[in-house]
C-alpha cells in the first residue's frame, strides 16, 4: 500500500502508525555494543490553580483554591526538583527533560538551573492541565508554535522531542509537530525500540518511554514504596538487558518531582539508577541523542526502516 494511504488512514480513523510485530524487524545496533540505551526523562510542570490535575486527594480536587492538593503538587517544583538536582548531579547523569512552557514564566530559576547543568529539553506542552485531545486545528497550531518558541527564548534550544500532557495528542498533533521541526515524540509507550510515525513531513519518531514502570503508577495507582519502585524498575532494566544481548532496545524512564522528590521516595530512584549505571553495556544518553541516532543511522541507512511507517 503506497506510504500516502497509509498516512491517511493512520491520521482519520487511528494511531498514526501500523501493526508491526517485533519478530519480523532487524535487530537494533546500538553505538559500542550496547545492550540499553538508557535515558531518564525529569518531567517540569506547572498546574496552574483551579483547575483540573492530578491530585492526591480527588475529593477535594474541585474545591475552591484546593490546599492540599495544589500544595502536594507544588512541592515539587519548591522543593523536589533541587534535590533531584543535588542526586542527578552527584551521579552526572545525562536528563531529559519535558518542560511545561508556562513553568519558563512561574518558575524560572528551575529552567536556569536545568540549562547550567546541561538537561536536555523536551516540548511538554504549556502547562499540565490543557490537555491535546479534542482541541481544534487552528488552536493546536497556534499552542504549540508559541509553547516551542517560549521555551527556545527561555533556555537557548529549540525542542526536538515532544511528550503530551498526560501523554495526550489529537489525530493531528503528530505532523503538525514535524511542521514545526519537532523529531520525536514520546507519547506512544508501545515498544521497546524506537519506529518511524505516519506524519508529514516528517521523518518523525515514537520513542520508547516508560508508563506502567514509573513513579506515578508505582507511588499513587498502587502505593508503592521506595522499594517497589527501585524493585519494577530494576526488574525491567535487567530482562532488557538480558535481551539486548540478541536484541537490544530502548528504555525511557520518566519521573516526577512531587513525586520521586519526596525524602521517602527518592532514595528508590538513587537504588535504581546505581544499579543501572553499575552495567557496563548500557548507553546513557539523552532522548535527543538517541532519536538523532535513530533518524541518522537507521532511518536514512541504505536497508533500513526510512520507507516503512510501522518501524
Amino acid at each position: 500500500m503506497p506510504s500516502c494511504i497509509l498516512y491517511t488512514i493512520a491520521t482519520i480513523s487511528g494511531p498514526p502508525f501500523t501493526y508491526s510485530p517485533r519478530i519480523e524487524r532487524p535487530a537494533l545496533k546500538l553505538p559500542n555494543q550496547a545492550r540499553v540505551a538508557f535515558y531518564l526523562a525529569v518531567n517540569v510542570e506547572w498546574f496552574p490553580a483551579g483547575r483540573p490535575a492530578i491530585s492526591l486527594f480527588d475529593a477535594t480536587a474541585g474545591a475552591g483554591a484546593d490546599p492540599l492538593n495544589y500544595g502536594w503538587r507544588d512541592y515539587g517544583a519548591r522543593v523536589g526538583i533541587w534535590r533531584l538536582m543535588d542526586t542527578l548531579g552527584e551521579r552526572q547523569l545525562a536528563v531529559s527533560a519535558p518542560l511545561n512552557s508556562a513553568v519558563c514564566q512561574h518558575h524560572p530559576q528551575i529552567v536556569e538551573a536545568g540549562t547550567a547543568r546541561g538537561w536536555c529539553w523536551v516540548a511538554h506542552g504549556r502547562d499540565n492541565s490543557t490537555f491535546h485531545t479534542e482541541m481544534a486545528e487552528v488552536e493546536e497550531r497556534a499552542l504549540l508554535r508559541e509553547m516551542l518558541e517560549v521555551i527556545t527564548e527561555a533556555t537557548g534550544t529549540r525542542p526536538q522531542g515532544w511528550l503530551g500532557p498526560a501523554l495526550t495528542e489529537t489525530v493531528r498533533t503528530p505532523s503538525l509537530l514535524s511542521e514545526l521541526g519537532v523529531r520525536y515524540v514520546m507519547d506512544w509507550c508501545n515498544d521497546d525500540e524506537p519506529y518511524r510515525l505516519a506524519a508529514e513531513p516528517g521523518p518523525l519518531i515514537a520513542l520508547p518511554y516508560l508508563s506502567e514502570v514509573s513513579d506515578i503508577p508505582i507511588f499513587l495507582w498502587r502505593g508503592g514504596s521506595a522499594d517497589t519502585f527501585a524493585g519494577a524498575v530494576t526488574d525491567h532494566f535487567d530482562r532488557l538487558y538480558e535481551e539486548g544481548a540478541r536484541r537490544p532496545s530502548v528504555m525511557g524512564l520518566g519521573v516526577h518531582p512531587f513525586l520521586i522528590g519526596q525524602p521517602g521516595r527518592i532514595r528508590g530512584l538513587e537504588r535504581a539508577l546505581d544499579h543501572i549505571t553499575s552495567h557496563s553495556h548500557v548507553w546513557l544518553a539523552t532522548s535527543d541523542e538517541i532519536a538523532d541516532w535513530y533518524i541518522a543511522d537507521q532511518l536514512a541507512a541504505p536497508g533500513g526502516v526510512g520507507a516503512r511507517l510501522d518501524g
